[in-house]
């Protein structure tokens, strides 16, 4: 009888073990997928139009226009495009 509560002791003792590994690897990798959410933001900031870089921004987009003005089948070739003035 002692010889079983200690089995079962020792039972329960691996399964709080196992929990606590498990929601350590769970949490570690919770971490590691904010991590990486915040490396891509940082990347993606570098980008960002800011009271500094506005002027050079305006003057790149004057320099390099672009023409959004167009239509597409349902193949995605562009069927129709204005003429950039």
């Amino acid at each position: 009888k002692e010889e079983r509560i200690r089995k079962e002791e020792e039972e329960a003792k691996r399964r709080k073990l196992q929990a606590v590994e498990n929601k350590d690897r769970i949490m570690e990798a919770f971490l590691k997928e904010k991590e990486k959410e915040v490396l891509q933001l940082q990347e993606e900031a570098k980008t960002f139009i800011t009271p500094e870089n506005l002027d050079a921004r305006i003057e790149e987009c004057l320099d390099n226009p672009r023409n959004y003005n167009f239509a597409i089948d349902k193949d995605g070739r562009v069927v129709k495009r204005t003429v950039l003035s």
